[in-house]
């Protein structure tokens, strides 16, 4: 069954950092754009982090400088490092993966992020 799984989330101080992870079975990541999403209450789901299938890196501008998203291919797993967060960064994040070829799409059932003192 062709599955996301996000971790790493969690409640943390401003300023400080986290690290999350998004694995997979039955997906094969390396010919997979892999994304992370979030979602803050009552807000859309915004676009936060996007690598390609061949390692290139996007970001949103409200996150720029901070994030670092990244993607290991043999271990089937991508990450998001979130350095600086702030409260403005709470949300649920998203894990995305879209077949670079076929355009198919998976995502996870996300997990919480809350950045408060």
């Amino acid at each position: 069954q062709e599955q996301l799984m996000e971790s790493g989330g969690g409640l943390v101080q401003p300023g400080r950092s986290l690290r999350l992870s998004c694995g997979a079975s039955g997906i094969s990541f390396s010919v997979h754009n892999l994304a992370w999403y979030r979602q803050a209450p009552g807000k859309q789901r915004e676009l936060v982090a996007f690598i390609s299938a061949s390692g290139s890196s996007s970001y949103a501008d409200s996150v720029k400088g901070r994030f670092t998203i990244s993607r290991d291919n043999a271990e089937n797993t991508a990450a998001l490092l979130m350095n600086s967060l702030k409260p403005e960064d709470t949300a649920v994040y998203y894990c995305n993966a879209q077949n670079h070829w076929t355009a198919r799409e998976f995502w996870g059932h996300g997990t919480q992020v809350t950045v408060s003192s």
